[in-house]
């Protein structure tokens, strides 16, 4: 029987690392990845990936479908996934797809511009990412999360206690 595959998206700042190492820390049982593990290339990098005008761009895509390919065979052993980072959710969908995934669930994980300018500025010491494209982009993955109907967590709102709870019932398959 295979495992459950859980994927968190949001910008900066809103709390997907937080709740993902928490779940780790929590239960050893499931697998958790991080999308930036891998690094973020420099942009003459990124560039040899193709031009694109959509919003997180031809690697972002291209990273995304190959930590699909990844994961994948991992929820078929039985082993239970939770994978977190800033990806479109259109990327993630059709990564999804190209694996013949039907049963993994995309959560998007938000909180005010408020919050998250705090979170970055004071919490992590990273106040060049409290800005207006990171708030732009925040927006987006709103938008795309309600076009396509994803669950939208908000850890402004919610303890990241509770939504960290919510995830792991989630990877056990207590809540489907």
């Amino acid at each position: 029987m295979p495992g459950s595959l859980v994927i968190l998206t949001g910008a900066s700042g809103v709390g997907k690392t937080t709740l993902a190492r928490a779940v780790q820390k929590a239960h050893d049982s499931c697998e958790v990845f991080f999308f930036d593990s891998i690094g973020v290339p420099s942009p003459e990098v990124m560039a040899t990936f193709g031009a694109s005008h959509q919003p997180g761009g031809a690697w972002q895509r291209a990273m995304t479908l190959q930590w699909i390919e990844r994961i994948v065979p991992i929820v078929k052993s039985g082993r239970s996934v939770l994978f977190e980072g800033q990806m479109r959710i259109a990327f993630i969908e059709e990564a999804l797809a190209a694996q013949n995934v039907t049963n993994a669930r995309v959560l998007l994980v938000e909180c005010s511009d408020a919050i998250r300018t705090s979170r970055l500025t004071h919490d992590r010491g990273q106040p060049e990412l409290a800005n207006e494209s990171m708030e732009g982009w925040a927006r987006y993955l709103h938008e795309e999360a309600i076009q396509r109907r994803c669950e939208i967590l908000d850890t402004g709102a919610t303890p990241l206690v509770r939504v960290a709870e919510l995830i792991a019932s989630y990877l056990s398959g207590q809540s489907r």
